[in-house]
């Protein structure tokens, strides 16, 4: 007989929900057809959907003269066969999001190694340079879906640690590194994506040949936006600058904060555009927005720690790569034809922080204390 002042046992919540989770695998019936929900379908009313080709002919009506269309199955260095209802840009951008090279964003460095929970990485900064070139796009009746697919490939051919892994791959290719025609010719290869999505991928930076589309340059300002805006509020946020330091020709304009930054700094492309009928940014803006970055650059990314942090990623990876180029057993390399230095940077540049770093201690021995060290927002 159970104790009368003891509460009676309830049913384990969890497996409740997993119960009821199991009962949905085959859906709510109606009639000959299946709903997600066990509820009155809603009613969308007769629809005849709009096949490719015919969306392709609306989207010619709205677009902006300049704006580039989106046709057949695109311009593609393999031939292939259009999609029935997806643009050929549609199909690049799934393509990216589907791909290992943009799921591994998420494990590689946009400022601080080893990111605290809220800090970005590859992966947010690229959604968010998406968000920032869509609305742009959207708003000066550019092709909303190539400056997203543009916007969301863009980091692709970042190596681990960020911008430090360059110059170790740079020096250790005959062609030289730059992370922006490496995703494009060398990481996205693979996908086949269209010409003018490719093209804007290797030609965001400012330092590389102007893109070929409005597209890619509207996600050439966009990464700079993005990132002037979201690694500040970053570098706040763990204690390293304060929003009271900001230059006034920065905080006059566009305000201390990442929101009223981003807000700012696309209204003003936009305004930029429509004046001008090119990709272009008036001359107050962009002043504000350039000394922005150079207070980032002085403050966040040329500090002594971020230096350091740079050197510490920078001798891991060149000893990673020196030592995979003597022993090519180990680079998982399915191309075949590579000699086996360019083997070794196309392995560790595919790396993420945590697996590149992993394989040093692995492999190398590396001693733990001369690994890259991440901020503890929550320690400070």
């Amino acid at each position: 007989m159970s104790d009368p002042g003891l509460t009676p046992a309830r049913p384990h919540v969890p497996a409740r929900v997993a119960q009821a989770w199991v009962a949905t695998m085959a859906g709510s019936s109606r009639g000959a057809l299946v709903c997600a929900h066990d509820a009155p379908a809603l009613e969308v009313g007769a629809v005849e959907p709009r096949r490719r080709a015919e969306r392709e002919a609306v989207e010619d009506a709205q677009l902006a003269r300049g704006a580039t269309r989106a046709h057949g199955a695109g311009r593609r260095a393999r031939l292939e066969e259009p999609d029935a209802l997806r643009t050929c840009f549609e199909r690049d951008r799934d393509r990216i999001v589907h791909s290992k090279a943009f799921r591994r964003l998420a494990g590689k460095t946009q400022v601080f190694v080893f990111p605290a929970d809220h800090q970005r990485t590859r992966l947010t900064h690229a959604i968010e340079v998406a968000q920032v070139a869509t609305a742009v796009a959207r708003a000066t009746r550019l092709n909303v879906t190539l400056t997203d697919a543009i916007a969301l490939g863009h980091d692709c051919g970042h190596g681990p640690g960020g911008h430090a892994s360059e110059p170790v791959f740079d020096a250790r290719l005959a062609g030289g590194f730059h992370h922006a025609p490496w995703g494009a010719d060398v990481v996205l290869a693979p996908l086949n994506l269209c010409a003018e999505t490719l093209d804007g991928i290797r030609s965001h930076s400012w330092s590389r040949p102007a893109p070929l589309t409005p597209e890619g340059a509207v996600v050439s300002w966009a990464d700079r936006i993005a990132y002037c805006a979201h690694d500040l509020e970053d570098a706040v946020r763990a204690g390293i600058v304060d929003e009271s330091a900001l230059p006034e020709e920065v905080t006059e304009l566009a305000g201390p904060t990442r929101s009223s930054q981003l807000g700012y700094f696309i209204g003003a492309l936009v305004e930029g555009i429509e004046a001008s009928g090119t990709v272009a940014m008036a001359a107050e803006p962009a002043a504000a927005l350039a000394c922005l970055r150079s207070f980032n650059y002085e403050r966040i990314y040329l500090r002594p720690e971020a230096l350091a942090q740079g050197k510490a990623v920078a001798d891991v990876l060149s000893a990673l790569v020196e030592h995979l180029a003597r022993h090519p057993d180990l680079v998982q390399d399915t191309l075949g034809e590579l000699d086996a230095l360019e083997s070794a940077v196309r392995y560790v540049s595919g790396m993420t922080d945590r697996y590149a770093f992993e394989s040093a201690l692995r492999l190398l021995d590396w001693p733990a204390e001369r690994l890259p060290k991440g901020i503890d927002v929550s320690a400070r």
